[in-house]
């Protein structure tokens, strides 16, 4: 196996990590990646593959499991009743019982208000003068959306932001002590926060995604509190993230290199949004651990390895898709690995991608002279590819 190197916190690569994935693609399907210390995956062949084999998966395997720092304790105690962090059947109850709630009818329904949502922000821009649609937007659509999915006051949107980046950071490449220490008062707080509210809605209930998690059933069997804490963190930290950085670097790339009103049209829309997820996704790497001894591509695995699936790659590969470099939202649909695949497919993507078909278009409706005031850059939080600011003129 093939040996590369390249540091995910060095700067050039945190701001075009594309060339050196097509460097890798057109030397190897599978390599080691020595700064990660595993083998990683990066054509989409292999990619695609890895996700939906049975033989990997995302919890870790009972006898590598060691003690834990006492300081991590808090974070560790809320993914451990993440459905991400679990395999079948564990994974399998979870999932049925969070799907019986977190219905297409249940997202469906938030269109109304995503729609005002995306108004009210935008007749709160700044009339002159740059300013970061980032925060001001890209930002402000999923963490209010999952606030009002859940039943939360949305004037604690800036409160569960702050947890949620604090809890994200921790799957960082430059994470540090400092970060887990955050991620773990950031989990403490936030599951507390999330406990009061369910036992409100227990014996109060609501019209909202909390307390359709706490009436979920089948055959008896319901969401424990811990697990529906877990659900909605889960929904927030990982719902919220992607689409920020989604809608981000897809208004990013259109201001780039212009674009075709039809693409924003309702005929187009959901093109443009399949390929700006495509041509540049927020979450670029996701591992799995082997549960068997397995050869993929030449390389034998022993149980407890891990392996690194570059989804962003696989997007790009040439023996996939056609001119892949090139963005190109009416190139015929195919499937892409921006939200995973197999069992672990994220569950927030249909409400992803519903976001952004209503932020896009109202977006530029609204601002048709939207220019960029300045060149983005993206944050260093490798293996999420997201933007540190997008500095704007209407």
């Amino acid at each position: 196996m093939d040996t590369v190197t390249q540091s995910p916190t060095d700067p050039s690569f945190v701001q075009d990590p594309y060339a050196f994935y097509a460097r890798v693609r057109a030397q190897t399907g599978l390599c080691y990646w020595q700064d990660y210390g595993m083998p990683a995956a990066f054509r989409r062949a292999a990619v695609h593959a890895l996700l939906r084999d049975r033989r990997f998966g995302r919890e870790i395997p009972t006898e590598m499991r060691r003690p834990s720092p006492a300081h991590l304790a808090p974070f560790l105690a809320t993914e451990a009743h993440s459905m991400l962090e679990a395999e079948p059947p564990r994974h399998t109850r979870l999932r049925r019982l969070v799907m019986r709630a977190f219905t297409s009818r249940q997202i469906q329904a938030q269109r109304e208000g995503i729609t005002a949502l995306c108004h009210s922000l935008i007749d709160g821009f700044p009339a002159t003068g740059p300013f970061d649609l980032l925060s001001a937007y890209c930002t402000q659509v999923p963490v209010i959306t999952i606030c009002r999915l859940l039943g939360v006051p949305t004037e604690m949107a800036p409160q569960l932001l702050r947890w949620s980046h604090d809890m994200v950071a921790m799957y960082q490449a430059n994470k540090t002590h400092d970060t887990e220490c955050a991620a773990s008062l950031a989990a403490q707080a936030f599951s507390d926060f999330l406990r009061d509210y369910v036992e409100q809605r227990r014996s109060a209930p609501r019209d909202d995604l909390i307390t359709d998690l706490i009436a979920a059933e089948e055959e008896g069997d319901k969401l424990s509190t811990d697990e529906l804490i877990g659900t909605c963190i889960l929904l927030l930290n990982a719902g919220h993230e992607a689409t920020v950085h989604a809608l981000g670097n897809g208004v990013k790339t259109l201001m780039q290199q212009g674009w075709d009103p039809a693409w924003l049209a309702p005929a187009g829309i959901e093109g443009l949004v399949e390929e700006i997820l495509r041509f540049d996704p927020p979450l670029h790497l996701f591992t799995r651990y082997a549960y068997e001894e397995a050869e993929v591509m030449g390389h034998r695995f022993q149980r407890g390895d891990q392996v690194a699936l570059l989804l962003a790659s696989a997007n790009r590969d040439p023996a996939a898709e056609e001119d892949p470099e090139t963005f190109d939202p009416t190139r015929p649909a195919r499937t892409n690995a921006a939200f995973g695949g197999g069992l672990h497919f994220c569950v927030g993507a249909p409400l992803a991608r519903l976001e952004m078909q209503i932020a896009l278009p109202i977006l530029f409706e609204r601002c048709p002279n939207l220019e960029l005031a300045g060149q983005p850059q993206y944050s260093n939080s490798y293996h999420f590819h997201g933007l540190s600011n997008l500095q704007v003129t209407r």
